[in-house]
């Protein structure tokens, strides 16, 4: 067991959830450590709830070799990137941390890819039998509905989305778009799906939650709720995929009872925090396999059903000296 065990928070932003859950995760291991916050931008509301902060530069274009430089001078073990935006870059580079004993809280490459990009996303789970991704086209296709959804091709479906138009609507509207995608549209209860897949390819543990208010594509209002078909359907998609660590899977139930599955997140969500206080331990089980220990030793005891989070402004007040 190492005496330190340093963490790295990349695109730190306003994200204090989830530093709070890192940092009961490294209580729980039981050794010395910091929170290390990083972020392009030095005034970000986040810098004020880690031990440090560095003012990173964009990831783009950017020589890896000054992240694990970085690292290396302040003893920083492991890395947990938290946009959709850098991930790519760290799953490229994975190879290189791990040879520096820097571990990244990242998929593989191809799984990254595939999560990023609606359209592989769809190819990747159409042909497999039990799995049945949303339709994903990039234009609308009158034989799948009347009406449609329109969203970017990469990233999080939630920037930039028109929802509910006709498919005149769909085609005219296609230029407001960088790279467009159409989804047919489909009314119904939607669900985010927390999982954690070990380095080893196993299932360590699921929390399906029932999003009951969403703003901005995130839930502000989410509730556990037990649903083994749409735990066992997120399982068999990130296994198809080749997932590892902390995946985030939407879902939508049609007016028949069909799941869709609309999309995957490979790392921590807003609203994931729920999910850990559930029994999902991601960072503690991440950590421990960073310290090479097997999970198959460590529990994942479910808490009840019923977990409800509700997400909401907080001030933090403290005596400049």
């Amino acid at each position: 067991m190492p005496k330190s065990f340093n963490v790295l928070i990349t695109s730190l932003s306003n994200k204090v959830p989830l530093v709070r859950e890192v940092h009961k995760a490294l209580k729980k291991i039981a050794v010395d450590g910091r929170i290390f916050g990083a972020d392009c931008n030095s005034a970000c509301i986040g810098r004020y709830f880690v031990d440090d902060f560095w003012e990173m530069p964009a990831t783009v274009g950017l020589d890896p070799e000054e992240i694990v430089n970085f690292c290396k001078a302040i003893d920083i073990r492991s890395i947990i990137p938290t946009r959709d935006g850098e991930l790519q870059f760290f799953a490229e580079n994975k190879g290189l941390f791990n040879t520096n004993g820097i571990a990244v809280m990242v998929a593989s490459p191809e799984g990254v890819h595939s999560c990023l990009d609606k359209i592989e996303f769809f190819n990747s789970l159409n042909n497999k039998n039990s799995l049945s991704p949303i339709a994903t086209f990039t234009h609308p296709d009158p034989d799948y509905g009347d009406r449609w959804v329109i969203k970017e091709r990469f990233g999080s479906g939630s920037k930039n989305i028109l929802l509910d138009v006709s498919v005149e609507e769909a085609r005219s509207s296609l230029s407001r778009f960088e790279n467009p995608v159409c989804q047919p549209y489909i009314e119904g209860p939607e669900f985010s799906v927390d999982l954690y897949i070990t380095q080893n390819t196993t299932p360590k543990g699921c929390v399906v939650r029932r999003r009951d208010v969403v703003i901005h594509g995130e839930s502000q209002v989410t509730t556990t709720t037990e649903r083994p078909d749409i735990e066992k359907t997120c399982l068999e998609a990130a296994a198809a995929i080749g997932l590892t660590g902390h995946a985030l899977f939407q879902i939508i139930e049609d007016t028949r009872g069909s799941l869709k599955i609309l999309e995957c997140n490979c790392r921590f969500g807003g609203a994931s925090s729920l999910s850990v206080a559930a029994g999902l331990d991601s960072f503690y089980w991440f950590f421990r396999e960073c310290l090479g220990d097997d999970l198959s030793d460590v529990p994942y005891v479910p808490g009840p059903n019923g977990w409800r989070q509700i997400r909401y402004a907080e001030d933090k007040v403290v005596l400049m000296t």
